[in-house]
This record gives structure tokens, sequence and C-alpha cells, in this order.
């Protein structure tokens, strides 16, 4: 593929992998996709508080979500 063509099918299609002896070296992608991730960082903290603002987890049972999670044995037997 050409180099135009590489820029057209990023700007149309989405990113574009190059390889190099089949390894992937480098990605083409639409400036408006690499301003969008450039900017998108937020400190933990703040991706947090976005996260909660932006999804309702009132109706969130958290001993439903874990119920099958945890493994309730006893455990292994410590020595005294």
């Amino acid at each position: 593929m050409l180099g135009s063509q590489v820029v057209h099918k990023a700007e149309s299609e989405g990113p574009v992998t190059l390889t190099r002896r089949g390894r992937a070296v480098a990605v083409v992608m639409a400036e408006a996709e690499y301003v969008r991730l450039r900017s998108a960082k937020l400190g933990f903290w703040k991706a947090t508080e976005v996260f909660r603002s932006s999804v309702d987890l009132s109706g969130l049972d958290i001993d439903e979500v874990y119920r099958d999670v945890r493994d309730r044995t006893p455990g292994r037997p410590v020595p005294a």
C-alpha cells in the first residue's frame, strides 16, 4: 500500500498498523483520533470521578456482584 493510501485508509477506516518483517512497528491514525487520545489523559482520581458521575451505581448490589467470586472455604490450618 502506498503512503497516501495508508493515510486515506486511516482517515476513513481507522488506525492502520505498519509492520516490518511481520512485526507491528507503528500505527498511522487520523489526526482527530490522535488529538482525542492525547487529550484524554486524566489522573486516576479525575477518571474515577468522571466514571462515577456518568454511571448510575445506586442499583448495584455489591454483595450480589461478588457472590460467586470469593472463596468462602476456611483455608489451610495454621499451626499455633
